[in-house]
Order: structure tokens, then sequence, then C-alpha cells
């Protein structure tokens, strides 16, 4: 399809930040990679693509799949890394989680491309953790024991940790989109709607109680976890952050220190609820006197 003298081509006159003419399908996945491509044009360029996709399909699914095939592929590996057994069923997952979100995804709503990567997370997710509750099986004559699961999968441990009820979805979801897949918290508090320092401080309570689950868990069950072993190798050993943060993730609060998991001694972390801060006139973290708008997990739930 990108071959030869006529490959499959999109017009992109009419694009800002695109070049005015006809350019192949491979190329305009280079060109939407690009950081210095404006989430507008991706966002319109994938609302082309899409429509196209649902109007014609054949040669434009195709199309659209090629062009999202870098997150598709990142999230497959991601997946299966960790996993012992054959990944096939799980990227057929990825793959059939995409194409079903690309054929109903809201086009109105920014972001496309990133919801249609969750919403392919979510599906092979599910398979991963369908094929880690199958028991394994142990062929005939031998006397090695099963492998064990991989529980330090940074996933599957937010996972066990809303099981547990020691964080919410949101929860789970803020941790893994801005510590994991590294977006800034000011870009997933934009997105719903809140305040950056709001965020920041659900997502630090958040991280307090998950720190404290994960160093009893560990210390009662297995020690050998690789992630348990970090998370608390870092929130006993850690310094707490300098307020002003170069890196740009943290907010600078007014009388203190970046809250990060720091905790010194195992000891019992008190429990806050859920809800992100209030944004009163007393509550000296914006004072604009404004009621705090709902957060809602769109359409991602990072672990549920």
């Amino acid at each position: 399809m990108t071959a030869g003298s006529s490959p499959v081509s999109v017009d992109c006159r009419g694009f800002r930040g695109l070049p005015g003419r006809l350019v192949p399908v491979d190329e305009l996945r280079d060109l939407l990679l690009a950081r210095h491509c404006p989430q507008s044009t991706r966002d319109a360029m994938w609302m082309y693509l899409a429509g196209r996709a649902r109007r014609e399909g054949g040669t434009w699914t195709v199309v659209a799949t090629g062009v999202a095939l870098p997150a598709l592929t990142s999230v497959a590996a991601t997946l299966s890394r960790r996993f012992a057994g054959d990944p096939s069923e799980i990227h057929a997952e990825v793959l059939r989680g995409f194409l079903s979100a690309l054929a109903g995804v809201d086009l109105t709503q920014p972001r496309i491309m990133v919801r249609l990567r969750w919403a392919a997370y979510r599906a092979g997710h599910r398979a991963l953790r369908e094929a880690l509750d199958r028991p394994t099986p142990v062929p005939a004559g031998r006397g090695s024991r099963p492998p064990t699961p991989p529980w330090g999968h940074p996933d599957l441990v937010l996972a066990r940790a809303v099981e547990a009820g020691v964080l919410i979805r949101l929860e789970a979801e803020v941790i893994g989109a801005t510590r994991l897949d590294e977006i800034p918290i000011a870009d997933w508090a934009r997105e719903r709607g809140v305040g950056e320092w709001a965020a920041y401080k659900f997502r630090s309570r958040a991280e307090h109680r998950l720190a404290e689950y994960l160093r009893e868990t560990t210390v009662a069950t297995d020690s050998t976890d690789p992630v348990a072993d970090l998370v608390l190798t870092r929130t006993t050993t850690e310094p707490r952050q300098d307020p002003t943060n170069t890196a740009g993730d943290e907010p600078p609060h007014p009388a203190s220190s970046s809250r990060v998991v720091t905790s010194g001694e195992s000891k019992s972390v008190e429990k806050v609820g859920p809800g992100l801060s209030k944004n009163d006139p007393k509550s000296g973290v914006q004072g604009r006197g404004e009621s705090p708008r709902s957060i809602d997990s769109p359409e991602v739930p990072r672990c549920a």
C-alpha cells in the first residue's frame, strides 16, 4: 500500500502543520508522531482516518491500523513483556480492542488516538489477566513447580490494589498515567478540568496508601517482588523533592516542599478519602471561591 508509484496517500491541504500536498500514509504516520506536530492536527487527522475507515472499511481500516501501529506495538510489548506463555492471544486482543474502538470512538472529543490506544490496552490487559488466572499446566513426569506469576508487573500491582480496596479506579489511573506512562500531571488534570495542585495532592495521597499496602503485603508474603522492592527502597531512602522541581511534573506548594512517597519508617498511614481537594476561598490552593468540577474517569480506567 505504501510502495510503487501510486502509494495510498492523504491530501493534507487544510491540515495545519502538515505539508500541503498528497502525503503517503507511511510518511503521514511519521509526521503525526513528530514532537512538533500540534495535538489539534493529530485529532483532525484521526477524525479523517476514522471517518473513512467507518465509511469505506477495507483499505482505510488497514491505513488507520498502520498509522497507529507504533502505539499498538508498544502496548502489546508492555503487556506481554513478563508473560511466559504464548503472547499471540494478547496481541490479537490488543488489535481487536483498537478496531472495536475505531468503529465507535467519539470523534468530537480531543485526543482520539490516546483513547484508541487505551481501548487497545484494556482489551489486551483483560486477555493477560485471563491467561494468568488459568491453571498452569505441568507436564507429566516433571517435578518442577509451576512458575511464579509476574506479580511485579506494575499494572497488576495497581490492579490488585484496586481489588483490595486500597485505591479507587481513578487513583490507579492517575498513578499509571503519570508515573508509568509519564504523562505530565498538568496534562492529566487539564483533561479532567481540575487544578494541577488538586490532582497532585489526589495522586500523592493515593501513593502513600499504595506504598503502605506494598510494605505490609511484601513483608508478610513475598520479599522477592522486584517492583515492590523498588517501591519500598524508594519510599525509605529517597529525600523529599525540591519544591521548585525542575522536571515540571510536581507543582510547587507555597508552604511546604513537594509531597512524594517518602515515609521513613514502617508505620500505618491514615487513609484519606479519594475525593479531590476543595476549591473554596479557605482552601489555600487556588482561592477563587469556585466549586470544584467533578472528575470522572473518562473512558480508560487504568486497572479496573
